[in-house]
């Protein structure tokens, strides 16, 4: 199956392979425990049964989502060891200790508090359940901080020495964790969970209203999702703006693969909208483009030269026909999210969010977009920095154990089986238990037992009041 492949290829894809699995749930509990933190708050304000029900609806898929992520993270953490020894013993003496830091600030807080937000309701009192959940909620946040300000440090290396046997040891801890990528990065990041899990709860929320569009907790769920997503999704554009300038300062490489901008530009660069990457003649066969663009976006001056990759040594370029299309692929995800929201916006206003099923069906079909944006994403920022795994001072290639290529392929062929065994298994259950109702129909109360998940219905004894649609 990968006969002729090397083995740094092999270590390379399987990293690759895992860091995709692992890092969809955390982009969804990081947002859903925040939700979770925001549903309980407006229970404990309001008495609002309908908070209630949601809490305790999306905290089991919370726990779900947040015990995969747990377990695919583990595995990361020993290819660190198997695959990338000498990346580790280079950068041990900077990361290494971030890394414990989010284990000690950051998992050890979700851990603590997981359980009583889970289960101690009953047992501990609202206001101490009130701060458990708000204590997982900011761990998963500390936690984002912790694993960006370590990948942030890998692009725009900061506060470090060199000592006699090559290793990055620490001079100024300020510098390494805020280095200077880091602020963007984390800010793209965290915007990114949020609109992925708005996009998983408005699907959610819009697959029970097709089915029943008077289900007082779809409305409700339908109606926050939509509002975050109107919100947040501009923020986002303008964060990841932010952060393509700073890339451009620390990483004009990057930004050149992702332009497909291989020849420079004295008097302005066209933004390549579409085309096909040529590595070969180092050209955009095909392209579709706007003239001056990318120097207006970029410089904000029309006129403005840019370099491209002519400038950069051919062993020093990143991959980018790969950078290239995950980087529209984001970009457009990004204004198909925009473009919902402003959807949703519109027919809030005419009164009819909850009547609106072409609506709820582009809802449906965009739940998956904040992972595949995510993802894309991912690949843009990690791909665009290759040559190396410490931009511009270790390589990739010089950051290998002396591990030899079929052993990496046998260990990748195992990953690939046991993932999409476990970790489909464990989608399709958190799909089963989006696709049940929050609270069970009016048909399955009168006719038999409910089967939600073990979710109590809420009293069938009013009707949805004005302030359900209003939310």
């Amino acid at each position: 199956m990968f006969d002729g492949l090397t083995a740094e290829t092999l270590a390379r894809m399987q990293f690759a392979f895992t860091v995709s699995f692992h890092i969809i749930f955390p982009a969804f509990s990081i947002g859903l425990a925040s939700y979770l933190a925001v549903l309980n708050a407006l229970w404990l304000r309001s008495r609002n049964e309908t908070y209630l029900q949601l809490f305790d609806y999306w905290k089991k898929i919370f726990a779900v989502a947040f015990g995969m992520g747990v377990v695919s993270g583990i595995v990361m953490a020993y290819q660190f060891g198997t695959n990338w020894a000498v990346f580790s013993d280079k950068t041990g003496p900077v990361l290494g200790p971030l890394m414990a830091y989010e284990v000690l600030s950051a998992f050890f807080l979700e851990a603590g508090f997981l359980g009583i937000m889970l289960f101690g309701r009953h047992r501990v009192g609202d206001n101490l359940h009130m701060f458990a959940t708000g204590m997982v909620a900011i761990g998963t946040l500390i936690s984002a901080t912790w694993i960006l300000s370590v990948n942030s440090w890998m692009h725009t290396p900061a506060g470090f020495a060199m000592n006699e046997v090559g290793q990055f040891v620490p001079e100024d801890w300020w510098q390494i964790v805020f280095n200077p990528s880091f602020p963007y990065r984390l800010v793209h990041m965290v915007l990114a969970a949020f609109l992925t899990t708005a996009l998983v709860v408005g699907a959610t929320g819009a697959l029970h209203l097709l089915r029943n569009r008077e289900d007082a907790p779809a409305r409700r769920m339908f109606s926050m999702a939509m509002w975050m997503l109107t919100l947040v999704a501009p923020l986002q554009i303008l964060a990841g703006d932010f952060h393509g300038l700073n890339t451009l300062e620390h990483q004009p490489a990057k930004v050149m693969a992702m332009e497909g901008h291989y020849d420079s530009h004295p008097e302005g660069a066209p933004l390549i909208l579409f085309g096909i990457p040529n590595p070969e003649e180092k050209r955009i066969d095909y392209a579709i483009e706007i003239p001056k663009l990318s120097s207006l976006i970029l410089k904000h001056d029309l006129n403005a030269p840019l370099d491209g990759l002519d400038t950069i040594p051919d062993e020093d370029e990143p991959p980018v026909s790969i950078v290239f299309w995950s980087f529209r692929v984001m970009i457009a995800l990004g204004f198909a999210m925009l473009g919902l929201g402003l959807w949703s916006l519109w027919r809030r206003m005419r009164g009819h969010l909850y009547d609106a099923p072409w609506l709820h069906r582009a809802a449906v079909a965009m739940g998956p977009a904040g992972f595949v944006a995510v993802l894309a994403g991912w690949i843009t920022t990690e791909v665009g920095r290759q040559p190396f795994t410490v931009y511009g001072l270790l390589r990739t290639s010089d950051s290998l154990s002396p591990v030899d290529a079929p052993a990496v392929a046998a260990s990748l062929v195992a990953f690939i089986v046991v993932y999409f065994f476990i970790f489909g298994a464990g989608t399709l259950y958190l799909l089963v238990m989006m696709n049940k109702f929050v609270t069970a129909p009016t048909h399955e109360l009168q006719d038999g037992p409910i089967r939600t998940a073990g979710i109590t219905p809420a009293p069938q004894t009013g009707d949805i009041t004005k302030d359900d649609t209003d939310v």
